[in-house]
């Protein structure tokens, strides 16, 4: 029996931790002081890794920051808390529970995915990260209100354009985080942001004023 399958069990196994390592020092740089340290240096710094691992992971530090969301999203359960909203026949439910997801993953990270943001702002870099994971979100209120056409008719097909962007802006961490303020948490007004996606959704031509 060959022990060439056992060493690369190993090997691979040896990268997950590290790979863990490493994102784990990216989110504590990101939630700590000094953010405008992070980089790829930093990150490697702060994992206790050569540089060259951090870059071998990851490539570049938008690489790296994606893979940091996509981390946080699958240890929250976004995607499988997502999945199981659209398993509801209803498509009430199905935007309910599209809202409690998001609700849900904005503040279990809401300290670091701000200051990502904020960084974002001025680094085209992180900025490209974040809209990409920002596209992926839009899909996703999109298929909502694609349901809520097919079992009601509305949005009609002149505002279906404008509901989309609402719904996008309504599930952004920006919005949970201004309406939350500092004294509530973002889950707290997940109510109020399903209460103004159901009227963006329910608007029908001519409800304008």
């Amino acid at each position: 029996m060959t022990p060439r399958p056992y060493r690369q069990g190993r090997r691979q196994l040896a990268a997950q931790k590290t790979r863990a390592k490493v994102l784990r020092a990216a989110r504590s740089l990101l939630t700590g002081r000094g953010t405008e340290r992070f980089s790829l240096d930093a990150v490697a710094e702060r994992a206790g890794v050569a540089r060259m691992t951090v870059y071998y992971q990851f490539r570049s530090r938008r690489g790296l920051i994606e893979a940091l969301f996509d981390s946080f999203a699958e240890g929250g359960e976004l995607p499988e808390q997502v999945g199981l909203a659209f398993q509801q026949s209803d498509p009430d439910q199905v935007l309910a529970g599209v809202v409690s997801a998001f609700a849900h993953f904005w503040q279990a990270g809401r300290t670091w995915v701000r200051r990502v943001r904020a960084l974002g702002v001025l680094d085209a870099e992180l900025g490209a990260a974040i809209e990409a994971r920002n596209a992926r979100r839009r899909q996703v209120m999109r298929t909502v209100m694609e349901r809520m056409i097919q079992r009601q008719g509305r949005p009609s097909a002149t505002e279906r354009a404008e509901v989309e962007e609402v719904l996008y802006a309504l599930t952004s961490f920006e919005m949970f985080d201004a309406l939350a303020g500092p004294k509530r948490s973002l889950e707290d007004i997940a109510p109020t942001v399903l209460r103004l996606a159901r009227a963006a959704l329910n608007k029908q031509d001519g409800s304008r004023r």
